[in-house]
């Protein structure tokens, strides 16, 4: 919120108050900073001014979910990481879109592995676990959708805390862990994609080709998990869709219980050129010849205080 609201100094010295706080830490920033003493002063009064003005936000109570067993989920998200750091890295976008199509087809897999050991558990201990992501500005409702259609793809719910920059992300630990992945890399993707060729770029542009960007990675995530789940039926017997099911249905009762109000907010871009860019840069393989004037996608949001 210090970055947010007051800009790079006050994020600073929060984080540095954060590490280590008290007196000798905020000194040692200071010197770091080279601040004089006005200025720490002014610093150090604003950050105060922000914490008291903030609400106190009630963290999630939900039941602490089961450690995943050793050797579940480790080596694939080890893999993970290394498919989409090599698609951030990349300067090809057909082999960045390919990387990440196989991150998510490794991320769904990993997803019903953890599923087919909570059931062969019974289930009830792995129970839905929560977690913060930050949504900085700007465009933070496009960010937002983006999160939601990668925590739709991978099993969880995503809400979006507009007023405190951040989305609560409900799921199972497991794929909790590949959403915050794959939602990092696509951010970075998106960007690097966004600014390619030409320097300036309007604000409706720039809006249009992230909320379409978000729309196309929904359409592949979606598809992906799809495919894999019904690969691992053939394969696993009757058994997994069942626990599927009820992992989902956990991770609906739980986002219920933490977020019994959500309002919907619709978001709309308006610049073609962004939309058809925003597609491409999502699915660089498949360019559309009609491009809508608009595209609305909505997400869920925690009400604002009054």
């Amino acid at each position: 919120m210090a970055g947010r609201e007051l800009g790079e100094p006050s994020h600073r010295m929060a984080r540095a108050l954060a590490a280590a706080p008290g007196r000798k830490s905020l000194g040692r920033f200071v010197d770091g900073e080279r601040l004089d003493r006005f200025s720490a002063a002014h610093t150090f009064v604003e950050l105060l001014c922000l914490y008291a003005a903030l609400p106190t936000i009630t963290a999630p109570t939900l039941p602490p979910p089961a450690r995943p067993a050793e050797g579940v989920g480790g080596k694939a998200l080890a893999r993970i990481r290394a498919l989409l750091a090599k698609a951030e890295s990349t300067g090809f976008p057909e082999e960045a879109e390919a990387l990440s199509a196989k991150a998510q087809q490794l991320m769904a897999r990993h997803s019903i592995d953890a599923a087919e050991l909570a059931a062969a558990h019974g289930g009830g201990a792995d129970a839905p676990a929560t977690r913060r992501i930050g949504v900085d500005r700007p465009y933070e409702g496009a960010k937002a959708l983006l999160l939601d259609a990668v925590a739709a793809a991978n099993r969880c719910e995503s809400v979006w805390s507009a007023e405190y920059g951040f989305a609560t992300v409900v799921g199972h630990t497991a794929d909790l862990e590949v959403v915050e992945v794959m939602f990092t890399s696509l951010l970075v993707q998106a960007d690097r994609a966004l600014h390619r060729g030409r320097s300036s770029r309007s604000r409706d542009f720039r809006e249009s080709f992230l909320i379409s960007y978000a729309a196309r990675v929904r359409e592949r995530l979606t598809a992906a998990t799809e495919a894999e789940v019904a690969e691992a039926a053939r394969a696993s017997g009757p058994g997994l869709l069942p626990a599927l099911a009820a992992r989902d249905l956990a991770v609906r009762d739980a986002t219920r219980h933490l977020f019994p109000r959500t309002t919907a907010t619709r978001l709309k871009g308006r610049d073609p050129d962004g939309w058809r860019d925003g597609r491409t840069a999502a699915d660089r393989a498949r360019l559309r010849d009609q491009v809508p004037p608009t595209f609305s996608g909505s997400i869920r949001n925690r009400p604002r205080r009054s």
